[in-house]
């Protein structure tokens, strides 16, 4: 039986010995035994423009359907996502709708985990569509090299047809916008990784290390990482596997989303974990390097130039990168929204994440939503 634990039961797993020169993508395993049975957990809530979108995916994957189910967990959806999905369930034998009361995400996987029948556990995103290839792969590459974690990049499509949509899709995927984040910005062969999109797993895996941080409303996933590796595991990112996600349509959305982000990449301290990778306190780090020089010229004007220096390169870099994206895909509107784009992305989530260091310290618990705040 397996029981919830936001604690994590760091229990030290076997050490895996396949260095990463050794990945490649050929030569997959033939499938000689019968696959395992596959539990495809779909956390959703108020998804319906994507969820009939992400079912049909899965459901037209190539992996053998009386070895999987799928498992719609969802959060006491208000719009007609229940309605769409009971449709599905009437239809096709293999899916299942489970209640999620609690209506985050980390609630939802282990909802999904508990419930499910099967061996292996993958988790698939209902605002995404997936390859047809998707489940075989993961499964297959998981055969391979022993990963506790295997997932693919996210193809990031525009969340509408315009020219601010595509621009948000073009800042993502650069390095610029996303650092070493394999998942965002890809990878040229199969990988180690800190992070995969989005996630298969041995059901084994959840008695071993605890099931997901159901405190953690934004961090659920890397902190489940963060124990895979601490406990001597490994995740694959295989860039063969791609997510097709839809992006943030808007500027206001895009800052939004940064900005919880950027709490959760601290607020997660909180409750004593390390959901976060170096990558997430670049934009902190610059911002306050910012605040900090603008406070010091009030004492030495010499610091105002210090500020002045850091914003100059920050702002040169911005345009060269956008003047480079721009002539990348012939389009000169990029060269003027890219810099808005970059800007939102790295101030959002840079004073999101030090909003978070102030709610670490602040008594009590007030951040327990994903997006809000709330008292």
């Amino acid at each position: 039986m397996l029981k919830s634990s936001h604690l994590g039961r760091q229990v030290v797993t076997k050490q895996l010995t396949i260095e990463p020169t050794e990945l490649d993508s050929t030569a997959l395993p033939e499938q000689a035994a019968p696959w395992p049975f596959v539990s495809v957990i779909v956390p959703c809530r108020n998804e319906e423009p994507h969820i009939a979108r992400c079912l049909d995916s899965i459901l037209a994957n190539d992996y053998p359907a009386e070895r999987m189910e799928i498992l719609v967990v969802d959060g006491m959806s208000e719009d007609r996502t229940r309605e769409i999905v009971r449709g599905y369930v009437e239809t096709y034998e293999r899916v299942r709708m489970v209640d999620n009361p609690q209506r985050d995400i980390p609630a939802a996987m282990n909802a999904g985990v508990r419930n499910a029948r099967g061996d292996t556990i993958m988790k698939m995103d209902a605002h995404s569509a997936y390859q047809s290839s998707h489940i075989r792969l993961c499964v297959a590459y998981q055969e391979k090299y022993g990963a506790e974690n295997v997932g693919g990049v996210w193809k990031m499509l525009p969340g509408a047809d315009t020219a601010v949509a595509q621009a948000i899709v073009q800042g993502m995927a650069h390095r610029f916008g996303s650092g070493n984040a394999k998942i965002k910005v890809g990878a040229t062969k199969p990988t180690w990784s800190d992070s995969a999109a989005f996630g298969c797993f041995k059901k084994e895996l959840f008695s071993r290390i605890g099931l997901f941080d159901e405190r953690l409303k934004g961090g659920s996933d890397m902190d489940m990482n963060v124990r895979i590796r601490a406990a001597g595991g490994k995740i694959l990112l295989v860039p063969e596997i791609v997510v097709n996600y839809g992006a943030d349509a808007t500027l206001e959305k895009f800052w939004n989303h940064n900005f919880a982000d950027g709490i959760w990449t601290s607020y997660v301290m909180k409750f004593g974990r390390k959901a976060w990778s170096w990558r997430h306190w670049v934009p902190g780090a610059f911002l306050l390097s910012l605040l900090v020089s603008l406070a010091l010229s009030a004492v030495r004007p010499f610091f105002l130039w210090v500020g002045l220096a850091i914003a100059g390169i920050y702002g040169a870099t911005c345009l060269a990168v956008s003047a480079e994206i721009a002539i990348r895909e012939k389009n000169s509107k990029q060269l003027f929204l890219l810099p808005a784009v970059f800007a939102i992305r790295h101030v959002a989530h840079g004073l999101g994440a030090l909003f978070g260091l102030i709610l670490v310290v602040a008594p009590g618990q007030h951040w327990k939503g994903r997006r809000g705040l709330k008292t």
